[in-house]
């Protein structure tokens, strides 16, 4: 009989937690430990919980490990509303106040490095540090053309509900989803059935349409570069420097401008390294917190 790896053990439990008369799902692990704060883990954009599946079943052996749904995601609710940085801030800031009822370790990936980054910074008190992976989020120094004519026009038709239905059912077809995966993946063995479906899943739950139309409408945030002025906590970047969406490395040398005593490792992996390289950043954060804390 094969043994079973430490990254492929089965998801912890669900638990459902309400916020603002919203079911919020999220999952923990792991044992207490006097000296070390709790870790929590942040989806990025259409992922869930469950794209820390690989990093729990390990994490857990060594630190009490929290993950949560962002509103609009995974198994949480999905109501048809605002989204931005400034909801899901507060969302994790309640969840720590509430729940863990402790100073957290936030980590994040994509959007959820940018939702760490708003919570450590703005709430200070709720985090005793920080581990952004692949992070999302604009630089005040961002060059942004206004847009011509025809962007314009796309806009305007994307913002109209028929138009943003259409083309969700389009991008959420498990086809399609294999076809991004792949391409913001390094390695195509990591883009198992098990990771499509797990994106799929949620795009199925009654207002995911609406969340994904949000998209188009949601306000920009606060700059990267404001947040990082604000920090004061330990801050580690884990990058996958063959990320299509993200320069890492120019990133990484504007995150060093502004907050030059963070900690940082460049990996061969895309745009989730947790999930396509787990072995890997599960050793770095472990050491890490290890390390920090």
């Amino acid at each position: 009989m094969q043994a079973t790896s430490a990254v492929d053990r089965i998801s912890p439990p669900s638990n459902y937690w309400q916020w603002q008369d919203y079911n919020i799902h999220y999952v923990r692990s792991g044992n207490v430990r006097d000296n070390q704060p709790p870790l929590l883990l942040i989806h990025g954009f259409g992922a869930s919980t469950d794209h820390w599946r690989k990093n729990i079943a390990q994490l857990q052996e060594n630190h009490e490990v929290w993950a949560i749904d962002l509103l609009g995601f995974g198994r949480s609710a999905k109501p048809n509303r605002e989204y931005s940085g400034g909801l899901w801030r507060d969302q994790v800031t309640h969840f720590i106040t509430e729940i863990i009822k402790k100073p957290v370790i936030l980590a994040g990936n994509s959007l959820g490095g940018y939702v760490a980054l708003c919570v450590a910074a703005e709430c200070p008190e709720k985090a005793k540090g920080v581990i952004l992976l692949n992070s999302a989020g604009p630089f005040s120094d961002t060059v942004t053309n206004e847009p011509n004519a025809l962007q314009k026009l796309i806009r305007g038709v994307l913002l109209q509900p028929w138009a943003s239905y259409l083309l969700f059912q389009y991008v959420r077809q498990k086809s399609n989803i294999r076809k991004t995966l792949l391409k913001v993946y390094l390695d195509p063995a990591a883009v198992t059935e098990e990771l499509i479906e797990d994106i799929y899943r949620p795009s199925c739950d009654p207002g995911a349409v609406e969340v994904f139309a949000a998209v188009f409408k949601s306000p920009q945030g606060e700059k990267i570069d404001t947040l990082l002025q604000k920090l004061t906590h330990p801050l580690l970047l884990l990058w996958g420097e063959k990320d299509p969406w993200i320069d890492a490395r120019s990133r990484g040398e504007k995150f060093r401008q502004y907050y030059p005593s963070l900690t940082e490792h460049y990996l061969q992996a895309g745009h989730c390294p947790h999930d396509e390289i787990p072995e890997q950043i599960n050793a770095l954060i472990s050491g890490w917190m290890d390390e920090n804390f």
